[in-house]
């Protein structure tokens, strides 16, 4: 979990930045995390930055996933549209918000999901992936956000990417949950998950 009694809000999301670099060495941080984090130096726009960083990166791989994959079965390819179009819906709504707070959002990162879109089991496997990854990133994040307001319009996302977590679970054959409470992800293991699929 995120331990953010001791330091500030910056201080905190500093220390998530150095730690990254200090595991991958501080070029192969990726510019896209380096931009999230420095965002009006860090605290809540900060956050809403590194979430629509997630964001950017999960409405890119169902689009993809929409273009690239054959034969995906009515059931999968449905749920993808409308992941699609969920993911969409909160680029659009971080943006604003970024943008309400005095911020500037960060630019979509360029990407490159490997061989994800080889067929339907593989898209199924790393969409679970980015799904528990963005469910567990923003449980992670909460207890960092200052405003009462922006706490409350990330809770409304992270609810809705549980259920898409649950339902791309329910496809793979796996739980829905993996017990009566889900975990939290500090920034660095956020950084672990989505770094090989970033690719500027």
């Amino acid at each position: 979990m995120f331990d953010v009694h001791p330091v500030t809000r910056h201080a905190f999301i500093l220390r998530g930045a150095l730690a990254a670099g200090a595991v991958y060495g501080a070029g192969a941080v990726s510019p896209f995390v380096r931009e999230a984090i420095a965002q009006e130096g860090g605290g809540d726009v900060g956050i809403l930055n590194f979430a629509l960083t997630l964001e950017y990166l999960e409405t890119a791989y169902y689009t993809q996933a929409l273009k690239q994959v054959g034969g995906l079965s009515g059931d999968v390819k449905s749920l993808a549209t409308e992941i699609r179009d969920n993911e969409a819906e909160h680029v659009d709504a971080l943006t604003q918000t970024i943008k309400d707070l005095g911020g500037s959002p960060v630019k979509a990162p360029g990407v490159d999901f490997g061989n994800a879109f080889a067929g339907e089991m593989s898209f199924l496997k790393l969409a679970q992936t980015l799904e528990d990854t963005g469910v567990s990133a923003y449980n992670g994040a909460a207890p960092a956000i200052e405003s009462t307001e922006v706490l409350g319009a990330a809770g409304s996302i992270v609810q809705v990417e549980a259920r898409h977590a649950a339902a791309i679970r329910s496809l793979n054959g796996n739980p829905i949950s993996d017990g009566g409470f889900d975990k939290t992800l500090e920034m660095q293991q956020v950084l672990d998950a989505v770094k090989p699929f970033v690719k500027s």
